[in-house]
């Protein structure tokens, strides 16, 4: 539901344009809205996840977002829309560290990879069958309607969640270790900002900014570059589309048998930066363009089981809920600064620096992932004070 709602308003842009009498420009504010109260808030989310358990926070962030979604089916203002798609946002800082928190605390850690990638893996299916629900509700209504419909069905799950809520265990901060002093928030902030941690956040940026630029612009590559018709490069960008949920599953299945998931994460970074280079420098025919993105986006599937894995094997007991909200905030960050430093390279008239740019990104990545996981075992193994 967290993916699903992402992607719930955009498909609908050109019949608010015409509701409101607005530009695109400012339909853009609705999903920056929503952006930037999820980065701000997360993180201290987080802490709150710690505190108080995930279970809680869970349920009241799904009928929050539900009802932030079903009352924009209501309102005549557009101004209405941004702030209730923001206040979804602030709804959806919740889904991360509690879910992380939850996932660490009732999954055997022999199957967390797994249980990390199937987490993953279905938030990829958000993200595939939200415009097309979202539009088939306003065809066979309107747009309000689906926005209430769409948004109802997240009080539902809150309440499937209630009546199974035994499954889920919670792991807290005062209960980590018996006996001892609840951790306070300066020790929260301070391992927050350890070595192991900020290159935990780094690293999440240089992913969203490598991976996450194929999804965004290689379509306005091939077309500008390649003279590929819109539809045919949209159809190209499918392989890489299919291939990351896959690469997900695959990576899952394998990642929890290796002692050292950073090797999962290296592969599919050198694999991913050989793949976008190709297509930058090579002629390759479409079917050749179509296996090529394929094979990034396996790779980039990939990464996530290992990259969630090695966070939680640094993480302390307790500490799931601010420490991946605080990495995952790195996604949102990256995912930020991206667009326009891309748009302005394709800006410049050689789109082949799309893929270039990409490649020198996973690259990069590959120069902190086992920095990253090196960091964690220090950190770890660091006697207590």
């Amino acid at each position: 539901m967290s993916h699903f709602y992402v992607l719930v308003l955009p498909p609908l842009y050109p019949v608010l344009k015409e509701e409101f009498g607005v530009s695109y420009a400012e339909l853009g504010l609705t999903a920056t809205a929503y952006a930037i109260v999820t980065g701000l808030a997360q993180t201290p989310v987080g802490f709150l996840v710690d505190r108080i358990g995930g279970r809680r926070l869970l349920v009241g962030g799904l009928i929050a977002m539900g009802l932030a979604i079903a009352a924009i089916g209501f309102t005549s203002s557009f101004w209405a829309v941004v702030l209730l798609y923001g206040l979804a946002g602030f709804a959806n800082t919740v889904f991360h560290p509690a879910n992380y928190a939850i996932l660490s605390a009732s999954i055997p850690r022999e199957r967390i990879g797994r249980a990390f990638s199937i987490h993953t893996f279905v938030g990829h299916i958000g993200w595939a069958i939200a415009p097309g629900i979202v539009i088939a509700l306003t065809a066979l209504w309107d747009w309000r309607t689906a926005m209430v419909i769409t948004g109802l069905a997240s009080v539902a799950i809150a309440a499937l969640i209630v009546w199974q809520r035994a499954a889920l265990r919670e792991e807290r901060g005062s209960a980590a270790a018996p006996g001892a002093d609840t951790p306070s928030i300066r020790d929260g902030i301070a391992l927050l900002f350890s070595p192991a941690i900020l290159l935990a956040f780094v690293f999440f940026v240089m992913i969203a900014m490598g991976f996450g630029a194929l999804r965004q612009f290689a379509v306005s590559a091939l077309v500008v570059g390649w003279d590929l018709p819109l539809a045919t490069a949209n159809a190209v960008l499918s392989g890489f589309l299919i291939g990351s949920p896959i690469g997900i599953l695959v990576g899952g299945l394998y990642v929890d048998r290796m002692r050292q998931p950073a090797l999962l994460a290296a592969a599919g970074f050198i694999v991913g930066a050989a793949a976008t280079l190709a297509i930058g420098s090579l002629p390759l025919s479409i079917f050749a363009l179509t296996i090529t993105l394929a094979t990034a986006g396996l790779c980039a599937g990939m990464v996530q089981p290992a990259r969630d894995l090695m966070l939680r094997r640094m993480t302390p007991e307790g500490s799931a809920g601010k420490v991946f909200g605080f990495a995952t905030t790195g996604l949102g960050f990256g995912g930020a600064v991206m667009p326009p430093l891309f748009g302005w390279v394709l800006d410049q008239g050689d789109p082949r620096w799309v893929f270039w740019l990409t490649a020198a990104f996973l690259l990069a990545s590959l120069g902190t992932v086992f920095r990253f996981g090196r960091a964690g075992a220090a950190w770890r193994a660091k006697p207590a004070e």
